[in-house]
């Protein structure tokens, strides 16, 4: 009676008194668990239950306080319980030596709080103190040795090897090492529930309630396995096979994430160890209960995994391994050739021959399902893989004369494509008989088919263009005055085939060594000689029989073409070597694979990775993605690294970096152009076998030479072409690369200077737009005296500057910018003298006559939007790409000065050198 039911009115609520899943932990060859207030021991190797130490005193439990987990260190036999008893509580029992069987001893355990208790070490174990959010270490008198604060807000500890925690968050775990204090791992999860370690602490197994997630020793993800019911326990096997169960089926889980049932329950359990195929578990009454299963299914997966192809056919030859969901995991796995062999239907068997390329297989299924559409797909698969013999004998079982036909043609067996052209004369088939008329060059037959039709002129022209004048006079004479002109100054063609070189037979094929499953499982063995037979002289039979036709008269197609496929040949009265027929079976006069086809299949080398996607997963820089031809990527990392929203001005430097680190060589006229990677750095010392990474357009000294030119254009005034300089500096630098750190520091250097100048001549150039506003006019002329220029260009602007607001009577502002002017040291002595002069005249009247958006004596930085001073102490939002500072109303629009980041996004920073991710 462990379910209470409570009812409304709209339903019903069931309550679990107390928890079923028994507290246990697993040792080398033992399990420690607890039942009815008793610490009692399960021993593996002889299967004996032992009743050890009482843990609580008759009568303490109460509901819902029953041991949530079980602690042991093994080499001092001590145990820790944890409990939810007030809010979290553990006690610490030690086990005396001479307990084993006797279980009545009674002791007093050491207690205290702790949302959990772990064993970390020989005699030490950590405590959980949710209050604070920290870890005590205790030895086993139950005595502080070390605190520990927990980096995540932890309200679970599991062990995770000696010396280090599993803490558990709402929505991630950590491993956390307790004498580095450093975190080791992170992963990020639902709510686990239980941790399962392997026995070699490589990898672990996070059970949630509806799912499990494996990691490796340092918490990177392997797989994730979703269950629609409830995940209850698990354990590892000897092979690396996570096996689990739910309320309802014992399961596995492949490294991979491939998982199935072993075997269906009907009462949940729970795993504790796995030897061999039994799997030791614990029933919720605490009963000790070994399962023996059949773990032939997911040990062959595991091998087919791991490649080891020995195990794989061995088990084949051994297992009743079959079902159609073994075949089709088979089939999505990539080994059809492996699946052939489970089964038994012809139609499924064809199938999965044609898929593994198994020619031999589909030509022995499509003997026996004889079926046209069967006999059609060999043929193509036939052809596909160059097998001549095949695709002509499947074209003569599908009576295709046109392919067939063809099918002489390209193989340059002139013979039997004659032979053809009498069958189609036989049958009537004017066109199939012009067709092989054609094929073979036959200008006397073109012309007796065009003349027997009637088509007397094209008839005349055939013979007048091809020389043969007997025929073109008879059939003038017959068409009297209706002789067709032919054009004249015109030079006929030949319409001729040229003639085969060689009859061609099948492709040649690799002679390599035949792989595992080629010929191992076979039911049928042959000898080893038979391997390397040559298939050149390989006998096909005539299956079409196509024999002496040339006295057959039109419509006796009987002898021809047997409609019921008898293989009765035709009776030669011609003497011969009078060699008699063997009486042989049917299957003796059907074509064979050709033999080196069948001994030896090529298995054709994998498919290397493409350098482009090696320089992708080895490179984190924006530029080599772009290089590579992978431009989202590339655009993902801008995004992320300098808030990179406007992607329009980048698009043609993304196209040249990837046109520019690649080369184009010509093949063959009708094949493809070969793309070649060029990387950067190459040497022909460089190893074959490591890739380098690509080469780039863009580099540093070229943006020195744009920011020469931008000076050159600014000293010029020419403002409009100088701008395009520094915007183009600034649209090149997330795609540039450079080496060391010193070049990084110089980079974003560059940055600065850029947007200074950008900024003020987008300034400049906006007042020179404002002519009918002169209050405006002076307060851009004054903004643009505070960006950071170089010297003799804040000359120029401070002079420009003072020009302006003397002009307009702001006498006190116009002896600010002459003031500062003169402390520059100018070496024009016009520019000093023109200062001094305006000095001199403001100082007979030290006023402005308008008022001015603008205070020299309060340090501000200008808005690049709305180019209104930010004064010190107001708050402003920046671009995370080039750093310009903009008013709040301005958040989340594109920055006007580079015209590529959002301003306000977060960014992690310009990345644009391997030394910075080193």
């Amino acid at each position: 009676m462990n379910l209470l039911a409570a009812g409304h009115d709209s339903g019903m609520i069931v309550f679990k008194l107390e928890r079923e899943r028994p507290a246990f932990s697993v040792t080398a060859d033992s399990v420690f668990y607890v039942k009815d207030r008793f610490l009692r021991t399960f021993d593996y190797s002889t299967q004996k239950d032992t009743q050890l130490i009482p843990i609580r005193r008759p009568g303490a439990n109460s509901l819902n306080q029953a041991p949530r987990s079980l602690s042991y260190s093994p080499t001092e036999s001590a145990v820790l319980v944890c409990s939810d008893t007030d809010g979290g509580s553990y006690e610490l029992y030690v086990v005396p030596k001479d307990s084993h069987g006797r279980g009545d001893s009674v002791q007093e355990a050491k207690r205290g709080v702790g949302g959990s208790a772990v064993f970390v070490a020989r005699n030490r174990f950590a405590v959980l103190e949710k209050s604070t959010n920290q870890v005590l270490v205790k030895n086993l008198k139950n005595e502080i040795v070390k605190k520990s604060l927990l980096p995540i807000a932890t309200d679970a500890i599991f062990y995770a090897g000696t010396g280090n925690l599993l803490c558990r968050a709402e929505d991630r775990v950590v491993i956390f090492d307790l004498q580095q204090r450093i975190i080791l791992g992170d992963l990020q999860t639902s709510f686990v529930r239980y941790v399962v370690w392997s026995q070699d602490m490589e990898s672990v197994a996070l059970l949630s309630k509806h799912s499990i997630i494996i990691a490796d020793k340092k918490l990177a993800h392997r797989c994730t396995l979703h269950e629609t019911i409830r995940v209850k326990s698990g354990a590892w096997d000897d092979n690396g096979v996570f096996i689990y169960t739910t309320l309802t089926h014992i399961k596995y889980c492949l490294p991979n994430g491939d998982s199935g049932i072993i075997k269906t329950l009907d009462v949940p359990v729970y795993v504790t160890k796995i030897f061999g195929n039994t799997i030791f578990c614990l029933e919720r009454d605490g009963k000790n209960r070994p399962i023996i299963i059949d773990s032939t299914e997911y040990v062959f997966k595991l091998s087919l995994l791991r490649k080891r192809y020995d195990q794989v056919m061995s088990m084949i030859k051994n297992s009743e391994l079959c079902g159609q969901a073994m075949i089709a995991y088979l089939q999505q796995k990539g080994f059809p050739q492996v699946a052939l062999y489970f089964v038994k239907d012809e139609r499924t068997r064809f199938n999965l021959a044609l898929e593994s390329g198994n020619i031999e297989k589909a030509l022995e299924s499509a003997k026996k399902i004889d079926e046209k559409d069967h006999w059609y797909r060999l043929g193509v698969e036939a052809l596909r893989q160059g097998n001549a013999g095949i695709v002509e004998y499947a074209y003569q079982k599908t009576k295709n004369f046109e392919r067939l036909s063809f099918h002489y043609l390209i193989t340059g067996n002139l013979d039997k494509l004659s032979k053809m052209m009498k069958i189609a004369e036989v049958k009537n088939d004017v066109m199939g008989q012009f067709h092989d008329a054609l094929y073979l060059g036959d200008i006397r037959e073109r012309v007796k088919i065009l003349e027997n039709v009637g088509h007397l002129p094209l008839a005349y022209i055939t013979a007048s263009v091809h020389g043969l004048h007997d025929i073109a006079e008879r059939l003038a004479a017959e068409l009297g005055d209706n002789v067709p002109s032919l054009p004249e100054g015109r030079k006929p063609s030949l319409l001729i085939p040229p003639n085969p070189v060689l009859s061609a037979g099948d492709w040649p094929l690799l002679m390599v060594s035949k792989g595992i499953f080629e010929g191992g499982l076979d039911d049928t063995g042959r000898d080893a000689d038979e391997d390397y037979e040559e298939a050149a002289d390989a006998d096909w039979g005539e299956g079409l029989d196509i024999a002496d036709v040339d006295n057959l008269q039109n419509g006796d197609i009987s002898a021809v073409l047997n409609e019921e496929d008898d293989d009765v040949h035709p009776e030669n009265d011609e003497g011969g070597w009078d060699l008699e027929d063997l009486d042989l079976p049917p299957d003796a006069e059907t074509p064979k694979a050709a033999s080196n086809a069948r001994s030896s299949v090529f298995v054709a080398p994998t498919l290397g990775m493409p350098v482009s996607q090696i320089w992708v997963q080895r490179s984190s820089l924006a530029a080599e993605h772009a290089a590579s031809g992978n431009f989202d990527t590339a655009m993902r990392l801008l995004s992320r690294q300098l808030g990179i929203r406007n992607f329009a001005p980048l698009k043609s430097q993304f196209i040249d970096l990837h046109m520019g680190s690649h080369s184009y060589l010509r093949g063959f006229t009708s094949a493809p152009v070969i793309s070649v990677a060029i990387e950067r750095g190459w040497s022909e010392s460089a190893s074959p076998n490591v890739r380098g990474p690509p080469a780039l357009i863009f580099d540093f000294s070229q943006l020195e030479e744009k920011l020469k030119a931008g000076y050159k254009a600014t000293t010029a005034g020419k403002f409009s072409e100088a701008l395009k300089h520094f915007l183009a500096i600034l649209h090149t630098i997330p795609l540039i690369v450079v080496e060391t750190r010193r070049e990084v520091d110089e980079v974003k250097e560059l940055v600065i200077i850029a947007k200074e100048y950008v900024l003020a001549l987008q300034m400049e150039l906006k007042r020179r737009e404002m002519k009918d506003d002169p209050i405006r006019q002076q307060e851009l002329a004054a903004y643009f005296t505070h960006c950071t220029l170089q010297l003799p260009h804040t000359r120029l602007a401070l002079q420009n500057a003072m020009t302006v607001c003397f002009k307009a009577q702001n006498l006190s502002t116009a002896a600010n910018f002459a003031r500062r002017l003169l402390e520059t040291n100018p070496s024009n002595e016009n520019q000093a003298r023109q200062a001094r002069q305006v000095l001199q005249a403001a100082e007979r009247n030290m006023k402005d006559a308008t008022q001015l958006n603008y205070d020299f004596r309060n340090p501000f930085v200008v808005c690049g939007a709305t180019y209104v001073p930010i004064y010190r102490g107001q708050k402003d939002v920046t671009c995370p790409y080039c750093g310009t500072h903009f008013v709040l109303s301005q958040q989340g629009q594109l920055c006007n000065v580079c015209d590529l980041a959002a301003v306000g996004s977060d960014a992690s920073g310009l990345l644009c050198s391997p030394s910075q991710v080193r």
